[in-house]
């Protein structure tokens, strides 16, 4: 994909794997959710490489040492009706934030979205997360102060499929 100096950045292989995962888990604990998280390794795997994946990653490699990954997904617009590139998560590690990959991957992944023909990029952040919503809008993001996030989850999505909500 790319690189600079101290950073390669490439589409995650099933080696990194281990390395991604270990990222995730540092990001559950960053954003307080680690209570929530049930993944496993084999599960992300198999999101990843399985049969039907669901999900792709690029890995951003410092000297040989996995130091940030992002995990993204298609979506679609209707409005435009293109397919867009969804970042469902971006995580660089404590020891190698402050040397612009944080950057340099949401680069990647909009050069990834342009090559695909997305019509849009897109993420979420959390509201409390004021350096991220100052990165973002440096970056030349729109922070969609009119969007919530509607999520239906674990007893309640049992429940709405049953067709009792």
């Amino acid at each position: 994909m790319s690189s600079s100096p101290t950073l390669a950045i490439r589409p995650a292989q099933a080696s990194d794997v281990a390395a991604i995962f270990g990222m995730i888990h540092e990001l559950a604990v960053f954003e307080k959710l680690e209570h929530m998280m049930i993944a496993t390794p084999d599960m992300l795997h198999d999101s990843l490489f399985g049969a039907h994946p669901a999900c792709e990653a690029l890995v951003g490699e410092e000297n040989g040492e996995t130091v940030t990954f992002a995990l993204f997904f298609h979506n679609f617009s209707t409005f435009l009706c293109r397919k867009g590139l969804y970042l469902e998560d971006l995580y660089v590690k404590q020891a190698a934030r402050g040397k612009g990959y944080g950057k340099q991957m949401l680069v990647a992944l909009a050069q990834l979205a342009v090559e695909r023909n997305c019509g849009r990029f897109e993420w979420s952040v959390l509201d409390w997360n004021e350096n991220a919503i100052n990165f973002y809008q440096g970056m030349g993001a729109d922070v969609m102060p009119d969007w919530r996030i509607c999520r239906v989850t674990g007893e309640a999505l049992m429940k709405l499929s049953a067709g009792t909500p």
